[in-house]
């Protein structure tokens, strides 16, 4: 889930605050930070969540690759191919959507 702090960042990189409660409305700005817009931050957070579920499939296919060493082995032992078999059954199990 993405969070109000991480909203505020990917908005302002540089803004100083505390959130209270993962509240949009409960945001005090720290060091003379521009306050943003509660329906910005919010806007920001839903957007930042729609990119992050829709690569959930990435995340998925990263956890089930061989590490770099044992695909290296596999190319070694197996040729382009093989590699490209193993990879292809991992990328079919978890396709983009």
């Amino acid at each position: 889930m993405i969070d109000i702090a991480q909203s505020i960042l990917a908005i302002n990189a540089n803004a100083k605050f505390t959130v209270f409660a993962e509240d949009a409305s409960a945001v005090v700005w720290l060091e003379n930070t521009t306050p943003i817009a509660e329906a910005d931050i919010l806007a920001k957070q839903a957007e930042l969540q729609a990119d992050y579920d829709a690569k959930e499939y990435q995340r998925k296919r990263a956890s089930e690759y061989p590490s770099i060493a044992n695909q290296l082995d596999d190319l070694y032992h197996n040729g382009i191919d093989g590699w490209k078999t193993t990879i292809k059954a991992i990328k079919d199990k978890y396709p983009k959507e």
